[in-house]
């Protein structure tokens, strides 16, 4: 169990620069939909089993070989999900993904020039959309984050670190 619980926690912590401050606004795992495909797959998984039981033996070996990929391929699946953060700080914004290897992406405040949110209907009805960041930088892993649950307070949190952090002007009062 320690190693599945140690392959499921991305430790986002190790990554902050506590010297300089830094903490952090928000963390964001992914919304349950970003697991709808993975326990469909192991559902047909389960299904195969159970077919596997109804079956002649000759054919019996094959849908417990395919049950066993499919369910290997929906804990991969899982897993990878689960692994996969966005953090929001008071100095940057950083991503963490990957199960076997892990890639860190971060984008400091200074460099995020706009933000879109894309939120397709099941997204507004389920509260998740999409986070493409555009940055003077083009080429890093953080262009696309999706499934993020509650995007319109995310986008605000980050709206709001920026601000605080003098990266925009001034407000100006109406």
């Amino acid at each position: 169990m320690g190693l599945l619980a140690n392959l499921s926690d991305p430790k986002i912590r190790k990554h902050l620069l506590r010297e300089e401050g830094e903490v952090i606004v928000d963390e964001v795992a992914h919304h349950w939909v970003a697991y709808a495909r993975p326990a469909a797959e192991a559902v047909l998984a389960m299904l195969l089993l159970v077919a596997s039981w109804m079956v002649s033996v000759d054919v019996a070996w094959l849908l417990l070989i395919l049950a066993f990929v499919v369910l290997a391929h929906a804990a991969w699946c899982g897993l990878r999900e689960k692994r996969d953060r966005f953090v929001i700080t008071n100095m940057r914004v950083f991503r963490v993904h990957g199960v076997l290897t892990s890639q860190l992406a971060t984008m400091p405040l200074t460099r995020i020039l706009d933000i879109t949110v894309n939120k397709p209907l099941l997204g507004r009805l389920l509260d998740y959309g999409h986070f493409c960041f555009e940055s003077a930088a083009n080429d890093q892993g953080l262009r696309d984050i999706r499934y993020v649950g509650k995007p319109d307070e995310r986008d605000l949190a980050i709206q709001r670190v920026v601000q605080r952090a003098g990266l925009r002007g001034p407000r100006v009062p109406n």
